[in-house]
């Protein structure tokens, strides 16, 4: 684990903390026979010259097992990174509790850590968990409860209890990998943000997301010293990024790398949710968080993942103050026989609230749809406080309402359209009357959107509003009333 600790920190860094904690064995005299340490590994150092708490798991001692650590050790580099202020980074290799534990102390204790202040920590510091390993128990929940989580492809696992407990308890003869592995939990259920093939390439995610986070609530994002514009052609194209034909699909990763500066996407949950894109990335060296939809995938559809996805990337944006700005091309909230039955109407809700409930400036880019109750989720509308203000540009290929003009003749006119002699004819005479009325310029004649704008002048406009929202920011710093959800 220290080779592990020296790989991920910078070089020479690293002060360990309790390296004399650990079970000492005595002879009936009270002289010593022998020492095994804890295999909690626990310490400072810092990450691109910035202060930050390591703990990490020894799995050569006992397979990292708590029946060979001692709590108070672990739990103090949580405590030391929440009173100190300083980030925290969990590298996680434990094969979880052991009954031997029962036989240690002769008695048994209520489950949980008194002195843990694990969701307090969530709302004050960036917190980050590496699966280096299997992860059962309180290790699989030492991933989870971050702001960001990368696993070991092929070598780390999650689960709530391993292979032989749920043999056991519920009959069930699964391998390690199928019950938690990556393709459980990074694409199927979310619990983990991002995959990797090896722990070099883990340790430079860790680092990339906390370069563009403050080492706590009450500090500014990093402005990055040095950063360079997209160059003027990847900008021009933006005109042409959005077919005509409202059919066809396009590449929204294309877009966003076309707006913000260059190397400075860093997605999160890329393959979670995935009609919706989440990052963080850099304005002229500026933080900001980036929501864009996406139409390859279930159409760009609010599904319950993808609300699910944008509630946990709203409220992290706004733990640390990071503005947001949302791309959308919104079709709406996921509907079907599926969709109903998993409660994606109650996922999109807990995503309204989030952004409702987010104080940080927010900027939307309505690129082609914003339809419906997901279309109605592309920026907050009254906000804590009063504060409502969500300032919006719309490109000229945007459309909005209630529901999209193409479903909503088929539904409206359907005997008009049977009865006709072309029923096709009379369905695109109805859906050209309807799309000359849903003109966004109509809309900005009420001032219903701030600005139409030229895709590719979407960066002067963003500029213009991200010196205002950074400077709003700074004046938030602090706590927020919430921690994450």
């Amino acid at each position: 684990m220290r080779e592990r600790i020296e790989q991920l920190l910078d070089a020479g860094s690293f002060h360990e903390f309790g390296m004399l904690a650990g079970k000492g064995r005595y002879d009936g005299d009270g002289n010593f026979e022998s020492f095994t340490p804890s295999n909690a590994v626990i310490g400072t150092g810092q990450l691109d010259s910035r202060r930050c708490v390591v703990s990490g798991d020894d799995f050569t001692i006992r397979g990292g097992s708590s029946e060979s650590t001692v709590s108070d050790k672990w739990l103090y580099a949580e405590r030391y990174a929440h009173e100190m202020q300083l980030p925290l980074v969990r590298l996680v290799d434990t094969a979880g509790g052991s009954v031997k534990l029962l036989e240690q102390q002769q008695a048994t204790k209520i489950p949980g850590y008194p002195t843990w202040p694990s969701i307090s920590l969530l709302g004050r510091v960036p917190v980050v968990g590496v699966a280096l390993g299997a992860c059962a128990g309180l290790g699989a929940l030492k991933v989870a409860m971050s702001h960001y989580s990368v696993m070991i492809r092929g070598a780390a696992q999650l689960f709530a209890g391993g292979p032989p407990v749920v043999k056991q308890g519920i009959g069930v003869d699964v391998d390690k990998e199928t019950l938690g592995g990556w393709e459980v939990h990074v694409r199927q259920s979310g619990v983990v943000n991002d995959v990797v093939d090896d722990e070099a390439q883990a340790f430079v995610r860790v680092r990339r997301f906390l370069s563009y986070l403050p080492g706590n609530v009450w500090q500014s994002a990093p402005r990055a010293a040095q950063w360079r514009a997209p160059a003027e052609a990847a900008r021009a194209w933006l005109d042409e990024a959005i077919p005509e034909d409202r059919r066809r699909v396009y590449d929204v990763r294309r877009i966003i790398r076309s707006i913000f500066d260059e190397d400075s996407v860093f997605e999160m949950s890329p393959l979670y949710g995935g009609s919706v894109l989440t990052a963080l990335a850099r304005f002229d060296g500026q933080v900001v968080g980036v929501l864009a939809s996406d139409p390859r995938v279930m159409g760009g559809a609010l599904t319950a993942a993808a609300a699910r996805k944008t509630e946990r990337f709203v409220d992290l944006c706004d733990t640390f103050h990071l503005p947001i700005i949302n791309f959308v091309d919104q079709p709406g909230v996921m509907f079907g026989v599926e969709a109903e039955r998993i409660g994606t109407m109650r996922d999109a809700i807990r995503a309204i609230a989030a952004i409702e409930q987010a104080r940080v400036p927010w900027c939307s880019v309505i690129m082609r749809r914003a339809f419906g109750v997901g279309g109605g989720m592309h920026g907050p509308k009254h906000g804590p406080e009063g504060r409502s203000l969500n300032h919006r540009v719309a490109w000229p290929s945007s459309r909005w309402g209630s529901i999209p003009i193409e479903g909503g003749v088929a539904a409206a006119y359907r005997r008009d359209i049977e009865a006709s002699p072309d029923p096709a004819a009379r369905r695109d005479q109805l859906e050209q009357y309807y799309h000359r009325l849903s003109s966004p310029f109509r809309t900005a004649e009420k001032f219903g959107v701030t600005d139409i704008i030229r895709p590719s002048e979407t960066r002067q406009a963003i500029g213009d509003w991200l010196a205002d929202a950074v400077d709003v920011c700074t004046r938030q710093t602090g706590l927020r009333e919430r921690t994450m959800r």
